[in-house]
């Protein structure tokens, strides 16, 4: 049986056997974090840093050698993306009023550029769409409407951003109940605003386009906070 003494000598020949794969500057590091692993899950950077009281560049470079060395875990990643397939995270991380936030941040931006720099055709396009035709679908029709004036815009990237806003808004999980009707006479009125719209855009007046959309925008919210909550929409005003 081997003596304690001989055990002893084994164990630290390994040890320094092991740290010979680090660099020499992360020996001590490492010891650290493999003491810490043993007692305790390893928590976030800045913690271990503060406990181990070294610089977070160090543990870093020690926490790496450590995994391709397969002595920790791999690193997880901190956040799982928003866009998963078809877009399916996004549409479990958002509700109706982000979405109808994030329009009135991104939509009045896009009328003022379309009125500097949609192409005569796309103007026609938009005057055209600001009208719902009889026996059209009322939500198509506002689509159409709305992502013209983002193609007008000439920013490709944005358009791009708003087509991807509205297909999560789309998503049958993201509509609104249905059990409060929409306001009668609402689609006669949502086509007066899309026509004030239109005729700032094909006037050339960026100022008044922005202005008409974010008006547009607060009447959609007001209807959204309504059908959200059918007992706040009755209160006197």
């Amino acid at each position: 049986m081997p003596s304690p003494a001989r055990t002893a000598l084994e164990a630290s020949a390994t040890t320094i056997a092991v740290l010979s794969s680090y660099p020499a500057d992360l020996h001590d590091i490492v010891i650290a974090v493999r003491a810490m692993a043993a007692r305790q899950k390893l928590g976030p950077e800045r913690a271990m840093a503060e406990a181990l009281n070294v610089k977070r560049h160090q543990l870093r470079r020690a926490l790496a050698a450590l995994r391709v060395n397969g002595e920790i875990a791999p690193a997880q990643a901190k956040r799982k993306p928003l866009v998963g397939h078809n877009g399916e995270s996004m549409v479990r991380a958002t509700n109706p009023m982000e979405v109808i936030e994030m329009r009135i941040a991104i939509e009045p931006f896009l009328a003022r550029l379309a009125a500097m720099r949609a192409a005569p055709s796309e103007m026609a396009a938009i005057e055209a769409a600001a009208t719902t035709a009889a026996g059209a679908d009322s939500g198509a029709a506002d689509l159409v409407f709305h992502k013209l004036i983002a193609a007008g815009s000439g920013n490709k990237l944005a358009a791009s951003l708003y087509g991807l806003l509205r297909r999560v808004a789309r998503d049958s999980r993201l509509r609104l109940s249905t059990a409060r009707p929409l306001r009668p006479g609402r689609t006669p009125q949502r086509d007066a605003e899309h026509r004030a719209i239109a005729r700032a855009i094909i006037a050339r007046d960026p100022d008044a386009a922005e202005r008409a959309m974010r008006l547009h925008l607060a009447a959609v919210q007001k209807l959204v906070i309504e059908r959200l909550n059918p007992a706040a929409a009755d209160l006197p005003s």
